[in-house]
């Protein structure tokens, strides 16, 4: 799959899992794209980063290529399985005990577990170079044939109120919001203060087409 990014021509291609020897290069783009959010559980950077490569379910994504370096991906949950991992143990290991159970508190609050029918998708990074180029609908929709492909019924994402540009993306790509849960007591501590659920049903596509 690929699409044509670059004055140059070169097309973007589009492949599941993570190739070998990306483990870290998909977990400097993850915490480009979500260290704000993570920040208060898996900072600072230089810890959170070799953490994150460390504990990849590297089958859980999919990534965008240009010339064979990782510009994208999306990662995903299905069968119990999300791209990033890490156990309770390994989370006590790399920040301590006493700094650990906190991180494992606020890790808490960022789990979902998609209901029967459901793929959850857990997010998209893009190279910030490579952003406004059609990289994300491109993921989205790879991660979209994975979910028709397992019988899904339906993708659900959650997207944050600080990131209007990746809820617009959602939007356009076929996604409706559900809910939204208002959590004003987390803006100080995390930086938003809401988190709204979006769905879209398998079998159909964005507005735009690719």
């Amino acid at each position: 799959m690929g699409l044509d990014t670059t004055d140059q021509g070169t097309p973007v291609t589009v492949r599941r899992g993570v190739p070998a020897g990306a483990e870290r290069r998909v977990a400097e783009l993850y915490w480009e794209a979500f260290g704000r959010k993570l920040g208060p559980a898996l900072n600072p950077s230089d810890k959170a980063v070799p953490f994150i490569a460390a504990h990849l379910n590297t089958d859980r994504a999919v990534c965008a290529l240009l010339d064979g370096r990782l510009v994208g991906l999306a990662g995903y949950q299905h069968g119990g399985r999300a791209l990033t991992g890490g156990s309770a143990r390994a989370v006590l290991r790399a920040y301590g005990h006493l700094r650990g159970l906190h991180r494992l508190l606020l890790l808490a609050l960022f789990e979902r577990h998609p209901a029967p029918g459901q793929l959850v998708m857990d997010g998209i990074a893009v190279d910030p170079d490579m952003r406004g180029r059609g990289i994300g609908s491109l993921l989205i929709e790879e991660v979209a044939a994975i979910a028709a492909e397992q019988d899904c019924r339906e993708i659900r994402l959650d997207v944050i109120d600080v990131n209007p540009r990746a809820r617009a993306l959602y939007e356009r790509r076929g996604f409706t919001a559900v809910r939204t849960e208002h959590t004003p007591y987390l803006r100080g501590l995390l930086g938003f203060g809401a988190v709204t659920t979006m769905h879209r049903p398998v079998g159909t596509r964005g507005a735009r087409e690719l």
